[in-house]
């Protein structure tokens, strides 16, 4: 099958081939067709729970309940230790 890209697509696909991340056309349109796949794959579940997560999230940000860019590295290490740890 033979497919002619529009300028505007023909962009994109050079950009991410240029990026070194892949090594041809059919590479990124694979890659992207994936995405897209599991992207509409999601049940109506999943995409609420998630609608839930980022709407908590966003409600902590307001109340200012961040953390600095140290704080957020030290306590994904934690997770990330404790997670390692459960594997032994």
């Amino acid at each position: 099958m033979q497919v002619q890209l529009p300028p505007d697509l023909a962009t994109l696909v050079h950009r991410r081939m240029e990026s070194g991340a892949f090594s041809s056309v059919e590479e990124v349109l694979r890659e992207a067709l994936q995405a897209q796949d599991e992207e509409e794959s999601w049940s109506e579940e999943e995409r609420k729970a998630l609608d839930e997560k980022l709407d908590r999230a966003l409600a902590q940000v307001a109340a200012g309940q961040t953390y600095t860019p140290e704080e957020g590295l030290a306590k994904l290490a934690a997770l990330r230790a404790r997670h390692l740890a459960g594997r032994d």
